[in-house]
């Protein structure tokens, strides 16, 4: 089902942004990141995020992200957003003139970890898919919307039985620059069940 972006909400809505049914443009604002204690022993909690709403237990959230990323830490992509201390994002983070990180944080009660790739810094488009599966979310990321390669699989503590998901765009440093987002839709869940080994018993 094609998502109808109007129906999204804004948590800290950045200053210049367009939103239509099909596409979502912004410019990200300067000093703004979604970061939790680990490893720096910082905290941000300031980047602009839109968001729907939903007790679905089983789905995938699939969106293309065009951006002209051109300074340290300038970034967009997916977001499950909870509260500040609990959620996950993917995104392409730019690096320099030669890399960009394309990567994944998973923030549980307070504490952020980050499992990213290098990738050329040449790349400014690229596809996310964020899927649910109860607790348990997979996250995706495909050149052309057709074939997704797997970047993490993790489970969230919080979730409760409403999340909100959606798109954000944010500059960490003294940076600006424009974000799109187009072709969003949710979808039955595309992250199988698992066929492999049998689970362990529980005692």
């Amino acid at each position: 089902m094609k998502v109808n972006a109007k129906e999204m909400q804004w948590l800290r809505a950045p200053r210049q942004y367009t939103v239509t049914e099909d596409r979502v443009e912004m410019i990200s604002e300067p000093r703004t990141d979604l970061w939790q204690r680990t490893y720096y022993h910082f905290r941000n909690d300031n980047a602009p995020v839109l968001q729907l709403t939903t007790t679905e237990k089983f789905f995938s959230f699939v969106v293309k992200a065009d951006f002209d990323t051109k300074w340290r830490y300038d970034q967009a992509g997916v977001v499950m957003y909870l509260d500040s201390d609990n959620w996950l994002k993917a995104s392409m983070e730019y690096e320099n003139d030669r890399i960009q990180r394309l990567g994944s944080v998973v923030t549980n009660n307070g504490y952020s970890d980050w499992s990213s790739v290098d990738v050329d810094a040449s790349i400014k488009s690229m596809w996310f898919r964020l899927s649910r599966r109860e607790d348990d979310f997979c996250i995706e990321n495909s050149v052309d919307g057709v074939t997704f390669k797997q970047m993490r699989i993790c489970h969230m503590f919080n979730t409760g039985d409403e999340i909100r998901f959606g798109v954000y765009a944010c500059s960490a440093e003294d940076s600006s620059f424009r974000a799109v987002f187009t072709g969003m839709e949710t979808t039955e869940c595309k992250w199988l069940a698992h066929d492999g080994q049998a689970p362990d018993d529980e005692e």
